[in-house]
């Protein structure tokens, strides 16, 4: 939106904008209280009072998270007692953001068959990788798919918990998952050294059957 109050006319009035935001996303991510809001700008008001309908039938909202979404939205202002704290802290959540966001692309590019584009904007990573033909064997033959399989033993060897990207709609033949830089910033290193282990003993183990496979065939 605010670029869009930079654009000429009739952009600037003419061009429709949904925007969203919650607690527990952003710099706060306080992933435990529920809390949101949706504006719409540039709409017709007979469509927003539509939105209002439909949204005032299944609205039930809980009390801390509105709280919190009041906080997020009406934070303190210069010459408030607590301003310069709220500032500091802001601001260190933010720069923890973007280091830590910057740690895991950085690690998932140096892994072999791992790509990871730039971490930005949003709380997580969506990394493509390219699966042995054994591993994606493997997961047929256990009715999964092979991104899900790799989660799921990601999973059980190292607890690190991620989302197949089979769940999102990836094109065929592509494998991802997703994973959040959520995690406090002083556990990066160990959370990145697990799943390099992890995902250096999965390559071997499925490109070491792989290969027996062609042997076997020769």
């Amino acid at each position: 939106r605010k670029i869009l109050g930079r654009m000429s006319e009739p952009i600037r009035s003419g061009l429709e904008i949904i925007s969203f935001h919650t607690v527990s996303k952003g710099t706060y991510g306080e992933c435990g209280l529920r809390g949101g809001y949706m504006e719409l700008h540039n709409f017709d008001p007979a469509v927003v009072q539509e939105v209002y309908k439909i949204a005032s039938i299944n609205l039930s909202p809980n009390l801390p998270g509105q709280i919190a979404l009041g906080l997020m939205v009406n934070p303190p202002q210069p010459g408030d007692y607590s301003y310069e704290q709220y500032i500091r802290e802001k601001t260190g959540l933010l720069e923890s953001l973007k280091r830590r966001a910057r740690l895991i692309t950085d690690a998932f590019n140096s892994l072999e068959g791992i790509v990871c584009q730039e971490t930005e904007g949003a709380m997580y990573s969506f990394p493509k990788i390219c699966l042995p033909p054994a591993a994606i064997a493997a997961a047929k033959a256990k009715g999964k798919a092979p991104d899900v399989m790799y989660c799921l033993e990601l999973l059980e060897e190292t607890g690190i918990s991620t989302v197949p990207g089979s769940g999102f709609n990836q094109s065929p033949g592509t494998f991802h998952l997703r994973t959040t830089i959520l995690p406090p910033e002083e556990k990066f290193d160990d959370i990145i050294t697990r799943f390099k282990n992890f995902h250096n003993g999965f390559l071997r183990r499925y490109n070491s059957a792989s290969s027996s496979s062609v042997r076997s065939r020769l």
